[in-house]
């Protein structure tokens, strides 16, 4: 053990209702994996909360101990926050339930809960907050950060519908947090990622989407792809905030209403998801059909759950993921001109790069309200590298870093925290713009001595 005796790991036992597992027990192994396989940490405990009163205990073992502390939720970050070495890591992933109160169109969420078992509580009513696009992320982490999806331009971030959360400080206090309770805590938690403490509970405000919505994806092949930006970005300002369009450029997999020939060559492909009335689904994604001359396309109504899950096959654990973003204000000519080149140069089939839309609801709240800042954002860009095997981390990490620089002069100077990968730690204040004083001062306040650092890491200055 790291500087830790027996008896202290023996009185945590025994302190607990969920399990400590320690190096060499059976499942400890497979609990420090996590989705990112760049990411290889070797916690000395990793402790399985049941409940608030664990997290409780496990904050304070770390302190006392002077142990580093990683919380993991779903284990999705990029940057592998969810682990640290040599200490303590928080695994909240037990901590499952979700709790829909359909009259007041509440949800009640517990921190080890993805996405899909929101939705699947949430959709049994035909109700849903913004979440992100691959089910098996973690709600916490993705709140945390910000978050964004499908129904974002319509109902705004993740955080924007947060309505209170219960938090562990350093100090092991538990804190109810809203707009009326601890409001420094709530602003600083709704983007600032872990920085704060732990969340134990979310409380969301829930909209009426689905069960139905009406989606899919029109494929293009890379030819078309100058053109069909130019119409995707003329297109914006006229789209309805029902409908979100995220374009993503990448080798074609195979889809099975591609025809054979165009699988693994490079395409441009256009995602959507229409949450308006069903009847207007094919109306309101006509337009998209004219980007330019399809070579596939997969339309129709859809279970939203569903289409929650459409991407999971290319985003499955176990891979190796690198990633470099930008924040965009619009897609200018010389964007354009360095994404076409650099998808020339995919050094991966399982590479790619996409434009995520947000904008309309999310640019109306003002950027001092949450400390998220980055409301100017109209495009959340992704340089997604992903590869199986180690002795490509060098080819492919290099063409990830090339285009990112260039694609610089063309972005806000933003950036979006949950994309930020581990060694980025000198963009948290990219991140935070305006907000970034603001935070340190709160940090300043709930976490003096930094115990809450394994994230993108807001150092107080006290």
């Amino acid at each position: 053990m790291v500087n830790v005796s027996s008896n202290a790991v023996d009185e945590l036992k025994t302190a607990v209702r969920g399990q400590v597992l320690l190096p060499g027990d059976a499942s400890f192994e497979q609990a420090r994996s996590i989705w990112n396989a760049m990411i290889d940490r070797h916690p000395a405990i990793i402790l399985r909360c049941a409940g608030a009163a664990d997290v409780r205990q496990g904050v304070a073992f770390a302190r006392d101990n002077g142990l580093p502390l990683a919380i993991r939720g779903g284990g999705h970050n990029i940057g592998g926050s969810a682990l640290c070495d040599d200490g303590v890591v928080l695994d909240l992933s037990q901590m499952k339930s979700v709790h829909i109160d359909p009259a007041a169109r509440r949800a009640y969420v517990e921190p080890g809960a993805t996405l899909h078992d929101f939705d699947h509580e949430a959709q049994a009513f035909g109700l849903a907050t913004p979440l992100g696009i691959n089910s098996t992320t973690g709600v916490a982490g993705l709140t945390l950060g910000g978050g964004f999806g499908w129904l974002s331009r319509r109902y705004g971030m993740t955080i924007d519908n947060l309505v209170s959360a219960d938090v562990v400080t350093a100090e092991g206090e538990l804190l109810n947090t809203s707009a009326d309770s601890h409001e420094d805590l709530f602003w600083a938690i709704r983007g600032g990622g872990g920085n704060f403490g732990v969340v134990t509970r979310f409380e969301f405000a829930l909209h009426p989407v689905g069960p139905l919505v009406y989606g899919g994806l029109v494929v293009l092949p890379l030819a078309q792809a100058r053109d069909a930006l130019l119409k995707y970005r003329a297109a914006n300002a006229a789209m309805p905030e029902e409908l979100s369009v995220w374009a993503v450029l990448r080798l074609a997999p195979p889809l099975p209403f591609l025809p054979p020939e165009v699988h693994g060559k490079p395409v441009i492909v256009f995602a959507m998801c229409y949450t308006g009335p069903i009847e207007n689904g094919p109306s309101a994604v006509e337009f998209v059909r004219a980007f330019g001359t399809p070579v596939g396309e997969h339309l129709g109504p859809m279970p939203f759950v569903a289409w929650q899950q459409a991407f999971d096959p290319l985003l499955t654990p176990g891979a190796r993921n690198y990633w470099k973003s930008h924040n965009l204000g619009e897609i200018q000519d010389g964007l354009i001109d360095a994404l076409l080149s650099a998808i020339d140069k995919l050094p991966s089939p399982q590479c790619e790069i996409f434009f995520g839309q947000i904008g309309a609801q999310t640019q109306r709240v003002p950027v001092e309200a949450t400390a998220y800042s980055s409301r100017d954002t109209l495009y959340a860009m992704n340089v997604h590298g992903r590869w199986d095997d180690a002795s490509d981390d060098e080819r492919c990490i290099a063409w990830a870093r090339a285009f990112f620089d260039a694609a610089a002069p063309f972005a806000l100077g933003s950036v979006y925290v949950n994309f930020m990968t581990q060694e980025e730690g000198g963009r948290v204040a990219d991140a935070y713009g305006p907000n970034y004083e603001r935070l340190v001062a709160v940090k300043n306040r709930y976490d003096p001595r930094n115990l809450f650092r394994c994230n993108q890491n807001i150092r107080p200055s006290v």
